[in-house]
């Protein structure tokens, strides 16, 4: 299954966000293993550096937390294309609407995000973390 990952999951598995690290370590365990493709947009890898440096009062920490996202995930570009279609979405996050366009540029199977309410418009099927490992546990990719 190819996902794009919103960017609060990278980063409770970056950071190491409770109660939410759990299930973001088994999602990076199977995009390790290949079992899903793993997809953020250009524009999360400086969300991650922004947020990671200020909650590590850490360059170094915030370069390793972009390091490994790129290492782990595949990057999407965001284009003009992408960001008018994000625009003319009337989405109220822009944040989100940018992620739905970039997916949808993409074809890609699902989003996932702790905010499914934020993503309850988009064409693309929005899961959260645990609804993705259990669609996996069904379809026996575990």
């Amino acid at each position: 299954m190819r996902v794009l990952l919103d960017t609060n999951i990278t980063l409770d598995y970056l950071l190491e966000r409770e109660p939410f690290l759990q299930n973001a370590e088994t999602l990076f365990e199977k995009i390790d293993s290949e079992k899903v493709v793993g997809y953020v947009t250009v524009t999360t890898l400086t969300d991650i550096f922004y947020i990671a440096r200020r909650q590590t009062q850490s360059i170094e920490l915030a370069r390793q937390a972009v390091l490994t996202t790129l290492t782990v995930m595949i990057v999407r570009s965001v284009n003009r294309t992408i960001l008018e279609s994000a625009f003319a979405s009337g989405l109220a996050d822009f944040e989100d609407a940018v992620q739905i366009s970039c997916a949808v540029s993409q074809n890609l199977d699902a989003i996932v995000t702790r905010d499914t309410q934020g993503f309850s418009n988009s064409p693309i099927l929005t899961l959260s973390v645990h609804q993705l490992l259990e669609q996996l546990e069904t379809v026996g990719e575990t």
